[in-house]
């Protein structure tokens, strides 16, 4: 989920793209989804990376990107981004028999009161509001041993239902005000924690919006998840990423496939949807 940060207000961008409250379903018109690009049976991605026995996208693979409402998994998608809590064992080993790769969601940077193992989380590493989502609130990612073992008994959720890659969210807090002084370098030491407990366990793992960490974090991570870098005219810091063979699956707010797709790089992968992400897309073709 997508956070504003000082610096995009600051140079005008907020205006640029209006209002960022939540888009209704209704909205909408609650009309079919509109995918160009899916073929009828999702394409093979590759099982395996460069860096390890995990799995790794193509470049270009088609996504869905899903946490709300009932999910339909017979589209024909390459990669589905789904929540670790609310995705059963049964779907994902669905969508593995027809060769589709899940991601499993999980919120790595930010506490959600409404999880199972909310409790788990002292008090100490819970900082402010995590601005325009009630319920969740920054986390002192400094505390990396503290909240490590959290994040690991999620990846382990994830990887006993067959999920093949983490995209852990939130993990730009430092360009945040969370309540904590987090470092450039305290993000980057967090990150890399998390990428080698998934990789320990033959996940892959993502890296979350967190533009200007891309060419630390580049060879700790196998793919990246973006949320509206066409809107923040951002795009282009994807450009190494993409050429070195990495995934990009780019989620966008607002507009339509004529005002957002010509903004992206060749290779990212784009899809526009409601904020709600309940399943509603349409991808750039």
């Amino acid at each position: 989920m997508r956070a504003k940060t000082w610096l995009a207000i600051l140079i005008g961008v907020v205006p640029l793209i209006g209002g960022c409250g939540l888009v209704p379903y209704a909205a909408r018109g609650n009309q079919p989804d509109t995918v160009k690009t899916a073929p009828t049976v999702a394409r093979t991605v590759r099982t395996t990376s460069s860096a390890g026995p995990w799995w790794a996208p193509d470049v270009g693979a088609t996504f869905l990107i899903q946490y709300t409402g009932k999910v339909d998994f017979s589209r024909p998608f390459d990669v589905y981004n789904l929540d670790w809590e609310r995705t059963n064992a049964s779907d994902v080993t669905q969508l593995r028999d027809r060769g589709v790769a899940s991601v499993c969601y999980l919120n790595a940077g930010a506490y959600e009161d409404f999880r199972p193992d909310k409790d788990s989380f002292p008090a100490s590493v819970i900082g402010n509001d995590l601005d325009g989502w009630p319920g969740e609130k920054w986390l002192d990612v400094r505390q990396i041993s503290t909240l490590l073992p959290i994040m690991t008994a999620r990846m382990d959720v994830c990887k006993s239902k067959g999920f093949v890659a983490i995209d852990p969210d939130n993990t730009d807090g430092w360009t945040q005000d969370t309540g904590f002084p987090i470092s450039a370098a305290d993000q980057i030491a967090y990150q890399r924690a998390l990428a080698a407990a998934a990789h320990e366990r033959g996940l892959a793992v993502g890296l979350k919006n967190n533009e200007d960490q891309i060419d630390d974090l580049a060879k700790d991570v196998d793919f990246a998840v973006n949320e509206e870098c066409v809107a923040y005219r951002e795009c282009d810091q994807y450009q190494a990423f993409l050429a070195g063979g990495k995934a990009v699956f780019n989620i966008e707010y607002k507009g339509s496939p004529t005002s957002v797709c010509p903004g992206r790089p060749a290779g990212m992968s784009t899809v526009i949807s409601n904020r709600k992400l309940s399943g509603t897309i349409t991808a750039c073709p």
